[in-house]
This record gives C-alpha cells, sequence and structure tokens, in this order.
C-alpha cells in the first residue's frame, strides 16, 4: 500500500530525528505536489513551503512531514485525528510525548488540515500528558472542557468567528414528592448546605448522575437519603434557573413517586434527620410559606394525589441515528383521553 509524506522545506538549518511509531491521520493519498508557504499563524519558520510524495511501505498509512532543503532534515509524524462529522479532527493523545516533538507535529498538521478544509481541531490531553497543555495554548487552542481524566482544548483554524459547539451549559437535579396514603410526606433535614442547624424540613433532592435517566435519579435519591424504595410515577413540572454551580444554568425536575416501604432509615453521613410528616404540617412551615417553588411542588403533588393533574410519564423510544435508546416524558393520559374541544 502507498504511504504519503509530507515534505516541509526551511532554508534553515535542522536537525535529524527518528520520530517514536504511533498511530497516524490517515488522509486520501495526494498527487505529487507542492503547496505555498503555509499562511497559518502558528507557523514561525521562514520561506517554508510543503510538498507530499508518495512512497511505497507498510499497510498503515501516514503522514509524514520531512524538512529538506536544509542543511539537515528531520521527520515530523502528523498527529493522530478522527473525523468528528463537521469537518472538524479530533485527537486523542495517549503516548508520551516531548513538548518540542508535540509543537513540531501540531505545526505540520494544523497546515495539513488548513490545506484539506477542517475548520475545528479538537485535542484531548489526558492527565499523564499534562506538561502538552501550554504548548498547545501557546499554538492558539483554547480549553473547552475538563474531566476527572481528561482536559479538552480547541482550535479554529478559518479566520472567521467560530461555530464550535460550547461546553455543557446545564446541571441537572431532581426534587422528590413522596406521599402515603396516610397524606404524609417523606422530608429530611440536612446535615450541610445552606439548610443545615435550622430544622426546616424539605423534599429529598439531588443531583442526576452522568448517563442516568432522570426517573432512575429521583429512585436513587430517594432510597440513598431515607432508605424508602419507591416506584416513580411522573415528572410534575420543572424549573430552570440560571448561574446556579460554577455559573451554569439548572434543571430541577420535581417528581412524584409512590413508596414501596415505609421503615425510614436515614443516610447517615448526609441526613440530619428523616420521617413521615402530615401535608399540613409540611405546608405550614414559615420557610415553605416564602418559598414560592415549594408552595407549587405542594400544589401539584397533591392535585396529583386527586387525580386532578397529569404530569410527565417516560416513553421508551429508538432513534434512527444510534442504536441506544432514550426516553421521551409526555403527558401519556391526556394522549389516550384527549379533551374534546368547545364548539
Amino acid at each position: 500500500m502507498l504511504r504519503s509524506r509530507a515534505s516541509v522545506f526551511c532554508f534553515e538549518a535542522i536537525a535529524r530525528r527518528s520520530p517514536p511509531k504511533r498511530p497516524f491521520l490517515q488522509f486520501p493519498r495526494p498527487n505529487r505536489r507542492t503547496y505555498p508557504n503555509p499562511s497559518h499563524r502558528s507557523w514561525r519558520g521562514r520561506n517554508c513551503g510543503i510538498s507530499y510524495r508518495s512512497m511505497s511501505t507498510e499497510a498503515n498509512p501516514s503522514f509524514v512531514a520531512t524538512h529538506s532543503l536544509a542543511q539537515q532534515a528531520v521527520e515530523v509524524e502528523l498527529l493522530p485525528g478522527a473525523d468528528d462529522g463537521h469537518s472538524g479532527v479530533i485527537v486523542e493523545m495517549n503516548e508520551p510525548m516531548s513538548v518540542e516533538a508535540f509543537v513540531s507535529s501540531l505545526r505540520a498538521s494544523l497546515s495539513v488540515w488548513k490545506e484539506q478544509g477542517i475548520r475545528g481541531v479538537w485535542i484531548k490531553l489526558p492527565i499523564k500528558l499534562a506538561n502538552l497543555v501550554q504548548p498547545a495554548v501557546e499554538e492558539g487552542f483554547w480549553y473547552h472542557h475538563a474531566e476527572p481524566t481528561y482536559l479538552m482544548l480547541v482550535y479554529w483554524i478559518p479566520d472567521t468567528k467560530h461555530t464550535l459547539p460550547v461546553n455543557a451549559t446545564h446541571r441537572v437535579g431532581i426534587g422528590a414528592f413522596v406521599m402515603n396514603d396516610k397524606k404524609e410526606v417523606l422530608a429530611v433535614q440536612e446535615k450541610s448546605g445552606k439548610f443545615r442547624g435550622l430544622g426546616v424540613w424539605k423534599f429529598p433532592t439531588g443531583v442526576v448522575d452522568q448517563g442516568e435517566d432522570i426517573f432512575a435519579g429521583a429512585i436513587r435519591e430517594v432510597k440513598e437519603e431515607t432508605g424508602i424504595d419507591t416506584e416513580f410515577l411522573e415528572v410534575l413540572a420543572f424549573r430552570q434557573s440560571h448561574m446556579s454551580f460554577f455559573e451554569k444554568s439548572d434543571l430541577f425536575f420535581i417528581c412524584m413517586l409512590r413508596p414501596l416501604s415505609f421503615d425510614i432509615q436515614k443516610q447517615e453521613s448526609e441526613i440530619e434527620a428523616a420521617q413521615w410528616i402530615p401535608i399540613e404540617e409540611f405546608t405550614a412551615q414559615p420557610f415553605v410559606q416564602k418559598h414560592e417553588l415549594l408552595k407549587y411542588i405542594i400544589r401539584v403533588g397533591v392535585a396529583k394525589a386527586e387525580n386532578a393533574y397529569a404530569g410527565f410519564v417516560p416513553v421508551s423510544i429508538e432513534s434512527a441515528f444510534t442504536s441506544r435508546k432514550s426516553n421521551l416524558y409526555l403527558n401519556l393520559r391526556d394522549m389516550k383521553h384527549p379533551q374534546s374541544g368547545s364548539s
């Protein structure tokens, strides 16, 4: 199979090095041709250009940029990349690399990608390659997001305003309205946070984990905080707020659940107290009377218990784009029994 090499011509002496073997970014094999000086701002060399030539080699195709027309030469591997589906590439760095080698490969890669019409470049750097963060930033990359094990950097090649998607904007939380046949609601007092030591009874709340469904997160949080097993019924309502957690927005889903057990076993690490409280007593708390959100939760919860309100239930659906299923939350009651319109 043919492998293409990109030769970078510079009129400056450069020492030869032998690059480590690593996966390569695959491109269609170009014909033998020479490009004018790369105009990309990250190239700092003078009187430089790129030419391609094809060579017969092993089955794994790759690009190697070679400095020539100089006193000495150097071969530079391009960074491995995958198509992101939007005229961009995703580079996942895994093997150790010196800063000098990384910068050389990055500059050569950006020039090739620019010639190919690539727009966005994503570089995923694991913690073990944190030494490459600063040189990437110095070449024009910026932070996009971070996870416990990696940092994602991004770069926009065209001289236009970028159209890259922003980082995740919302955190998803749940509040659980659980009421038994005695019209008692499940309530907790927290050991930490803004309610610590105030004696305020509140509904169990929490944050949905990554990859966790809303209904599953509600069931889990109630179980963790109170030891009560529940059955998810409906999403009664949701609230959106902004500048909530590290300047992110917040989606808070109010969920109604039916208790399947009744003996409380509170979570010792986070919960000061947990008990069943008559709905009237819960509502009479001064804090509840001042908190409009809680008053709405009680109103829709009681209305649902009296069958005078229909929330949203999860319906598993398939997608035309992936084999994974998702949940669509909808008012199934009114779909089955639509109200007749007025004449």
